[in-house]
């Protein structure tokens, strides 16, 4: 990107050239949504004539020229249309999230020069980090060694330049370092949003054990053992509704079936959700659903429903209808929830 008229252009094409020339050539952008959002969204001319360019670029590589182009987004709904068209961006690669055994190959990649001491158990910490990616596990590994490294600290001389060998071979990464920098850490997904690691267990609720009971059916159950519903063909419902006077626990509830689970907990007050902006609301529903599903097994709890979720029709005065679009998309994406993303909505 230029500020100066034209070069932008330039530097794309150039770049093109220089791939032709060296062919076989890979030519990478990454961040592409950067450079070619949809243009009827973007104000700025600078833009629209990149994805111009882009465009004809594209259609104007040789079948053998032997030059492919790949580009990298998190945000590929941002993207002009027209570049993921036929004989443009065709193929899409969907890098998800890891699961468990990718999480523990990951881990066992970066701990592979880290002294780790008897009791790390790598599969446990991989079980436990729902919802990490690539670079968080990488954080993960590093603030532990850096915990490790703290508690000796007081050992070390910072004046000298070297380290004592008995310190140096007393240096091992524990299972507790790893849950310390468990508790400092956030998927990526959820950076954005406020997210509670639930310290609530059902000792800490008095009573209730019918309804505690029937939680560990409804979510505990087919989060923990989803094979077992699978195999006898079993649905596990989405969503769980609490209903009740202020005050009896309600909240507490979701905190600790969310903590029984171990899964994230999203807590959503329901007003929260509401703007001024034509589609912003919808938006946000669809963005944290995004998140939760990214983020599974988690428990997204939306707190005073009532307050956006009104019988459809009767929202007299309001003209744009916000609050029923609000709700449709809700139920969009209730409807759309795959049972296999361990992700439960409770209001």
């Amino acid at each position: 990107m230029s500020k100066l008229a034209g070069e932008s252009e330039s530097n794309l094409r150039k770049a093109f050239e220089e791939a032709e020339k060296n062919a076989p050539a890979i030519i990478f952008i990454d961040e592409l949504d950067a450079i070619a959002p949809k243009r009827e969204k973007t104000h700025g001319e600078v833009e629209r004539r990149i994805v111009s360019q882009l465009l004809t670029l594209m259609d104007g590589l040789k079948q053998r020229a032997h030059v492919i182009v790949m580009a990298a987004t998190n945000r590929p709904n941002s993207i002009d249309p027209a570049l993921r068209r036929f004989g443009r961006f065709d193929r899409e690669v969907d890098i998800g999230i890891p699961d468990a055994t990718g999480r523990l190959e990951i881990l066992q990649i970066h701990t592979k020069n880290m002294k780790l001491a008897d009791d790390v158990d790598l599969e446990q910490v991989a079980n436990e980090t729902h919802g990490h990616v690539g670079a968080d596990l990488a954080a993960l590994c590093s603030e532990a060694a850096l915990q490790a490294i703290r508690k000796k600290m007081d050992l070390i001389d910072l004046e000298d330049e070297t380290i004592d060998a008995e310190v140096m071979n007393s240096l091992a990464v524990t299972m507790d370092d790893f849950r310390w920098a468990l508790s400092q850490s956030n998927p990526s997904a959820l950076r954005e949003t406020v997210v509670e690691v639930p310290q609530v267990t059902w000792e800490d609720i008095g009573g209730l054990e019918d309804v505690k009971r029937e939680l560990q059916e409804l979510v505990q159950y087919p989060v923990e053992h989803p094979d077992k519903f699978l195999k006898f063909g079993m649905t596990p419902s989405k969503g769980v509704l609490f209903y009740g006077p202020p005050g009896c626990g309600k909240t507490l509830l979701a905190k600790a079936i969310a903590n029984e689970c171990q899964a994230n907990f999203i807590s959503i007050k329901g007003p929260e959700l509401l703007t001024m902006w034509f589609g912003e609301s919808e938006a946000n529903v669809r963005e944290i659903f995004d998140k939760a599903r990214q983020a599974a097994p988690c428990v997204l709890f939306f707190d005073e429903l009532d307050s956006i979720a009104k019988a459809r029709g009767g929202n007299i005065g309001d003209g744009g209808g916000a609050a029923d679009r609000v709700i449709n998309q809700i139920l969009t994406e209730m409807d759309g929830m795959s049972t296999k993303t361990n992700t439960k909505q409770k209001r």
